[in-house]
């Protein structure tokens, strides 16, 4: 149920007939992306900022109704950050690093996500989606103007695919009838419920656990802290069910209660039974606004690969994972933040189809980590036999008192973002001892005196030299090379970049690629190769 009085959708792009839908001839794209949520609207943004015409297709005229995915992870902000719309999302969202995870009455532990300094983004902010949709294509509206080559189609749902050598036929549906579009490459954006990847016949492989979830968004003025609130056995809860709390933007608040298995779901939907959980929770006192509440279930699974042909499936149209984490949309956007470099430098002629199979494989990766955090947590969550169930009492029990068992508690791993370790587009790894910049992994921020080093990065490949002299080289194989150099005695005013990127060391080369991950690193580095780590980055290694 959705309030009437508090609606936090966005009509961003309403439909309008085109003269492609009366034409003789399908029009033709380069790249076509099927789905307007936050992962279709980051890809397209991101390939039209390199210059690559982009017709984005979307089902609805806008950001929809509820705040669905709410928790956009540092590294998000990152990324939202290189396409323009990071300082939107952080000045509309709620800020926070604390979590306290509570068993029945009594708090047993908190954590602090981001205990460093020298980080221009917090560990998370909280935010509707809507909200965070709606700044993307404010972004695109700027790219628009700015000559841009990306359209958005509003209520225009894919009904049919047929995938050739060479091209993708979309048939496309609208309140005025069908019309074909014709793509070079096509990307699958459109969900969990994906029509494309139902047309295409395509599966995912995983687990279904048998549990379900009720998210309850209430609008009230509440006193609580702008924390992570996680409750097992909650004192207001039956026995061996688990409760979160989060504060979102414009007074309100997430709740999620864990239901069981076998439950009546329009039952348990009715409002009258929604807001007893509710106030039973909050107690009398509080009064509140229900806005938004659906049920979900655990869900753990992927498509086989990410790439068929020339259609290519990012977020939840590739992978699923339980909310808990806040693992859905963060790791959607990291998908889209891996292919948009690897299909411009494609569609551009500057590299080969096969490196679109690394963003298959590097994805894939991701997946799995997520995958596997996630069923870890829920298999906690919900034991799933009874020595389980012990043992997860027993580390609760314990947790409270014992250090030790406080790192056995699973509400939730949240989100962070995968090292490439085994990448195949990965380059030699010469400096030994500074793990958190190895190779294929993304790059830490650092501020210095004038700015932060992820602003100067940008999204083309980039040579970061720290406290020497980098091979002069402007571009690879028509590749531009960004150039960066740094002196840690004068720019590293808080000593973050030394320890950050330097280690023990006193000199280092870093070559980093267009999404900011890390391709190559030597103490030192020479012409030759930064040559082959470059063209070993773009598949020609």
């Amino acid at each position: 149920m959705v309030s009437e009085r508090y609606k936090t959708a966005f009509t961003l792009y309403p439909y309008q007939k085109v003269h492609a839908q009366n034409a003789q001839t399908p029009e033709r794209f380069p790249v076509v992306v099927v789905g307007g949520g936050p992962v279709g609207l980051s890809v397209a943004l991101d390939l039209s900022r390199k210059d690559v015409p982009i017709l984005l297709l979307d089902d609805h005229e806008g950001a929809g109704e509820g705040s669905r995915a709410i928790c956009f992870a540092k590294r998000t902000l990152e990324i939202a950050d290189r396409l323009g719309a990071g300082q939107a999302v952080v000045d509309k969202g709620i800020v926070w690093n604390l979590g306290k995870v509570f068993h029945r009455e009594h708090k047993i532990f908190e954590f602090d996500l981001q205990p460093e300094l020298g980080n221009r983004r917090p560990a998370f902010v909280n935010l509707q989606q809507p909200y965070f949709e709606k700044y993307l294509v404010d972004q695109i509206r700027v790219a628009q103007q700015q000559g841009a080559p990306i359209e958005i189609r509003g209520k225009n749902a894919v009904s049919n695919i047929s995938c050739g050598e060479s091209s993708v036929l979309l048939t496309v549906g609208t309140p005025d009838g069908e019309y074909h579009v014709v793509a070079d490459w096509v990307i699958a954006c459109d969900g969990v419920h994906s029509s494309l990847r139902q047309l295409m016949g395509l599966s995912f492989d995983g687990r279904v656990f048998e549990d379900n979830f009720l998210i309850a968004d209430v609008k009230m003025r509440a006193h609580f802290p702008t924390e992570r609130w996680f409750w097992f056995d909650p004192p207001f809860e039956n026995a061996g069910a688990s409760a979160l709390l989060h504060k979102q933007p414009d007074d309100v608040w997430r709740i999620d209660f864990q239901l069981g298995w076998d439950i009546d779901r329009a039952q348990e939907l009715q409002e009258d039974k929604v807001r007893a959980r509710v106030d039973a929770m909050l107690g009398s006192e509080i009064s509140y606004e229900l806005i938004w509440s659906s049920i979900y279930t655990f869900k753990c699974r992927r498509l086989k690969r990410f790439r068929h042909g020339r259609l290519l499936f990012a977020g939840d149209a590739a992978h699923q994972v339980s909310p808990f984490g806040a693992r859905g949309a963060n790791s959607g956007v990291q998908d889209a933040d891996n292919l948009a470099w690897k299909l411009a430098l494609v569609v551009k002629g500057k590299a080969q189809e096969p490196l679109l199979d690394s963003y298959s494989d590097e994805r894939v990766q991701a997946a799995d980590e997520n995958i596997l955090h996630s069923s870890r947590t829920t298999d906690f969550l919900t034991p799933k036999t009874k020595m389980s169930g012990i043992f997860r009492n027993a580390v609760l029990d314990l947790a409270q008192d014992c250090a030790f068992a406080r790192s056995l508690v699973n509400s939730g791993r949240l989100s962070v973002p995968c090292v490439y370790e085994t990448g195949p587009l990965n380059g030699p790894d010469r400096l030994s001892g500074v793990p958190g910049t190895r190779v294929g992994a993304p790059c830490p921020d650092a501020p210095f005196e004038d700015g932060y080093l992820l602003d100067l990065l940008g999204d083309e490949f980039a040579l970061l030299s720290i406290n020497c002299d980098a091979p002069q080289i402007a571009e690879v194989d028509g590749l531009v090379l960004r150039h960066i150099a740094m002196e840690t005695a004068h720019a590293d005013t808080l000593g973050v970049l030394a320890a950050r990127y330097l280690g023990g060391h006193s000199t280092a080369v870093y070559l980093i690629r267009p999404d900011q991950h890390i391709a190559a690193r030597w103490a030192r580095a020479t012409a030759a190769d930064v040559t082959d780590a470059v063209r070993h980055a773009i598949g020609r290694g």
